[in-house]
């Protein structure tokens, strides 16, 4: 009743709606339906004993004195089978089911599709995505195409920091001189938010980016207008932004030089990484 009570207040918050459970992409759908499936299979364990557990509380309380407790112990292979056999096929059952899912949904495997290739750089406080075919750069807003699958490359310029997309995929990390990857798409246009999950100093809490997937024609668009911006991602412009700091609003630059080290390779955190592999 407590549980049901709880669903009820929260139905009128969007919390459930900006995680997994209210999927924007196959990544997050195929994460719900696994979840699913789990809370089916744990709750034929769990709806048992919350069942059970009342009922023999009551039918042995204190005041039914026709059913006192005088336990007869003996052997009984239908008990030992209720015991050890659902157990053990919800056991396998959920091996296979994750063993699956967790080849099926691996980060670096590539969606079905051509995708767009995309840079993540960790700064500090900060979100640099660099689009590696069209020579243009943002500052904590991802843009993509809707329908499209995303190929994002993860490297950090700074500490450890994790990349949460919750309505997209899941958590995975970017680490200094080091890269991960990440196989997403949208469903549909839309936005939703992006953050750092991974506690990074004093302002983690407000190193959040919006992602935002654009239909064909109005990706084409924002990437002619930011093709048509002046601003130059050059070492001078990264180091700025590699300084630690909180942006007011998201950028854009409309070329992107090439960096004198590549992001693997480097061991100063304030050159550029960013160079073309």
């Amino acid at each position: 009743m407590v549980t049901l009570v709880l669903c009820f207040l929260l139905g009128g918050c969007d919390v459930l709606d900006r995680g997994f459970l209210s999927p924007g992409g196959p990544v997050a759908a195929a994460t719900r339906h696994q979840f699913l499936v789990v809370c089916l299979a744990m709750l034929f364990v769990n709806g048992s004993v919350l069942f059970l557990l009342p009922l023999f509380a009551w039918h042995y309380r204190l005041s039914n004195t026709h059913s006192a407790y005088r336990p007869q112990w003996v052997f009984s292979w239908t008990l030992e089978g209720l015991i050890w056999i659902p157990p053990t096929l919800i056991v396998i059952g959920l091996s296979v089911l994750l063993w699956r899912d967790t080849h099926r949904l691996d980060p670096s495997k590539p969606l079905p599709g051509p995708a767009i290739e995309i840079e993540a750089v960790a700064l500090d406080r900060k979100w640099l995505f660099i689009y590696q075919a069209q020579s243009v750069a943002t500052v904590n807003r991802l843009v993509m195409p809707a329908g499209q699958p995303v190929h994002l490359s993860l490297t950090s310029a700074t500490v450890m920091q994790s990349i949460l997309m919750p309505r997209l995929a899941g958590q995975i990390y970017a680490m200094a001189g080091m890269r991960t990857q990440l196989n997403f798409a949208a469903d549909a246009p839309g936005s939703i938010r992006g953050t750092n999950v991974q506690f990074n100093g004093m302002g983690f809490q407000n190193q959040k980016f919006d992602v935002e997937s654009l239909g064909p024609r109005r990706f084409a668009n924002w990437l002619a207008e930011t093709e048509a911006k002046p601003n130059r991602l050059d070492p001078a412009a990264y180091e700025t932004l590699s300084r630690r700091s909180t942006l007011p609003h998201p950028l854009a630059f409309g070329a992107v030089d090439p960096g004198p080290v590549r992001p693997h390779r480097r061991s100063n955190p304030t050159q550029c990484p960013y160079a073309r592999a």
